[in-house]
């Protein structure tokens, strides 16, 4: 073989060693967009806010969208229907929220801050004074577990402008809550999620507890649940839910509790 050859065999070489390199590096990973948009929808048996139903013990649909950038911000949109009695004739609730998510150092530890706007629109008809109600919140998580604290900014659920008495400005809610996935102990799909809250209630957002005929400043409530994930990513959950007041809507139907021992079915998606 004379040089020429030799020199075109080595050329080759090194161009299929080359092209060979070329083929077997992995991709490159796609970078992490700045802003992501999700958003979610479900059906459930019944709309419990804080143990208490705003359906009337009815079904619910409910869905909303988030925008979230890198860096921790997000604002987001949820929205249920309600039960118009409850609320002065509105039939739909809306939530506008905003807020801060990050974690501390390499604790483990999640942080959530924000503030949310709870809307009820036509709640104001026929000379009605109105609900609405907001919100600032602080929540961390570690693990399964979270807690958040929730105080309102303002008459709590405009509740000295439609009952009179003292503002409900100092409430605030406590919300305990854990969730685990079951396929850590070879069930996948399934899931636990348990959850306890306290409502404290200032002034006229004291509840009468029919039970008792006491004008109560506080209550507890509690859910206990499973959830199973479907391949399709629909998720389907229920939940035990409880709390230890008996509450009536006397504007809609007064022999009806709102509040105690329930079963709640929900069918939902993330998209």
């Amino acid at each position: 073989m004379n040089k020429t050859k030799l020199a075109l065999a080595a050329l080759l070489t090194i161009a299929s060693a080359s092209a060979f390199s070329q083929a077997a590096a992995p991709a490159a990973p796609a970078p992490t967009p700045e802003w992501t948009i999700t958003g979610n929808a479900g059906l459930f048996s019944d709309y419990r806010f804080r143990g208490i139903s705003q359906t009337d013990k009815k079904p619910a649909f409910q869905g909303g969208f988030d925008v979230a950038h890198s860096s921790g911000l997000y604002i987001g949109n949820w929205n249920s229907n309600v039960d118009s009695s409850l609320y002065s004739g509105a039939n739909i609730e809306m939530d506008f929220y905003a807020g801060f998510k990050g974690a501390v150092a390499d604790t483990g530890v999640s942080y959530d801050i924000g503030a949310i706007y709870y809307y009820y629109p036509g709640s104001a008809r026929n000379n009605a004074p109105g609900i609405d109600n907001k919100e600032i919140y602080v929540g961390a998580s570690y693990g399964p577990v979270s807690a958040k604290v929730y105080v309102p900014i303002g008459d709590f659920f405009s509740a000295q402008r439609n009952f009179g008495g003292k503002s409900a400005s100092g409430s605030f809610y406590v919300d305990l809550s854990a969730a685990y996935d079951l396929a850590n102990v070879g069930a996948p799909g399934f899931g636990v999620v348990a959850h306890i809250g306290y409502q404290d209630l200032k002034g006229a957002a004291k509840l009468t507890d029919v039970s008792n005929g006491k004008l109560e400043d506080s209550y507890i409530d509690w859910k206990l649940g499973a959830t199973y994930t479907f391949g399709n990513g629909f998720v389907a959950a229920l939940s035990y839910i409880d709390t230890d007041i008996d509450v009536v809507n006397s504007a809609g139907s007064p022999t009806r509790k709102l509040t105690g021992a329930t079963g709640v079915f929900s069918v939902s998606k993330s998209f």
